[in-house]
């Protein structure tokens, strides 16, 4: 499992299917600013604490909406419409909240702690929301479930994640230089709500077809070879 592969195959995948990727995260982010919005006007700093843990349910749900998605996607078409993919994640919304926000306060911790350990909870813990919605596994199981896949590929799924983390930090860069000029007209936080929900939107499909994509050849990988057929 090279990252170049999986990188040029979700490369591939995103230009095939954007139209389906894009308009998902996009509709999933427009409806969270709006309740966010919402909640901090209706009900001050308490609306504000709850569009923050109504903005970690939407970010969760759409991470394992993509990559449902990028599973519907393999097969060169997509069959699942953008509310028939929400709905077939819901049920596991769950353990898609609770498997990723021990992750991040793991991965947070790992970090203050000379840094190395956070990398390395991250990469063993790189598919756990693949593992999550496509093997219906529990939030505790999805860790040692991730690791297994993993061990054996560390560096290879560590350069899979670093690319990715780079190639999106890039991307983002250019969207906000170039959006910058383009609505230089509007208003800062106006200009600034824009940048960030077109930079979501566009990065958000990548990071989960690379990710995804990562999972399933290491699940590949895991299989054991078919025996050669006896000659005879």
């Amino acid at each position: 499992m090279q990252p170049r592969e999986v990188l040029g195959e979700a490369w591939a995948l995103y230009k095939a299917h954007w139209r389906h990727f894009l308009p998902l995260a996009l509709l999933v982010f427009v409806v969270l600013s709006l309740v966010s919005l919402l909640l901090s006007l209706v009900l001050g700093w308490f609306g504000a604490l709850l569009a923050t843990v109504v903005g970690l349910v939407g970010v969760f749900w759409l991470q394992g909406a993509l990559c449902e998605a990028v599973a519907d996607v393999r097969d060169g078409r997509a069959d699942l419409s953008i509310s028939e993919t929400l709905q077939k994640v819901r049920p596991r919304l769950a353990p898609l909240l609770g498997a990723g926000l021990l992750a991040g306060l793991g991965v947070a911790v790992g970090l203050l702690l000379l840094i190395v350990p956070g990398l390395v909870l991250l990469t063993w813990w790189s598919v756990i929301i693949p593992v999550i919605v496509l093997e219906r596994v529990a939030a505790m199981e999805s860790f040692g479930r991730s690791r297994e896949l993993v061990r054996g590929h560390g560096w290879n799924v560590f350069g899979v994640i670093v690319l990715t983390v780079l190639i999106l930090l890039l991307v983002a860069i250019l969207l906000a230089i170039i959006l910058a000029i383009l609505l230089a007209w509007l208003p800062d936080e106006v200009r600034g709500y824009v940048q960030t929900l077109v930079s979501n939107s566009l990065t958000a499909p990548f990071l989960a077809l690379a990710w995804t994509i990562m999972y399933f050849r290491l699940r590949d990988l895991e299989r054991p070879a078919e025996p050669a057929p006896i000659a005879g």
